[in-house]
């Protein structure tokens, strides 16, 4: 079983954890959800492709938004939001 990797920018998650409240620790588990929806960003997506991962951790429905890099997960914010859970919701 391949194991995923995931990074991030340190800055970045702490500029996270006091906006939204989720340090990109936590978000990583939302692509442990066998439930777990991957939808393109295609609104943001002109330099290189941006994806959602809507996954449920714990209580809660993760929208995580991340690109790949070299195979890696790379995660540049996350949160528990509104439209996120409704799509995850919808979809399961």
């Amino acid at each position: 079983m391949a194991v995923t990797k995931f990074e991030w920018d340190e800055k970045k998650n702490e500029e996270n954890k006091d906006k939204h409240g989720l340090g990109f620790e936590m978000a990583q588990y939302a692509f442990s959800d066998p439930d777990r929806i991957i939808a393109e960003d295609l609104s943001h997506s002109e330099k290189e492709k941006r994806f959602y991962c809507f996954g449920r951790v714990n209580d809660g429905v993760i929208t995580v938004r991340f690109t790949y890099r070299r195979n890696i997960i790379r995660i540049f914010g996350a949160g528990y939001r509104r439209k996120g859970k409704k799509i995850y919701e919808d979809k399961n």
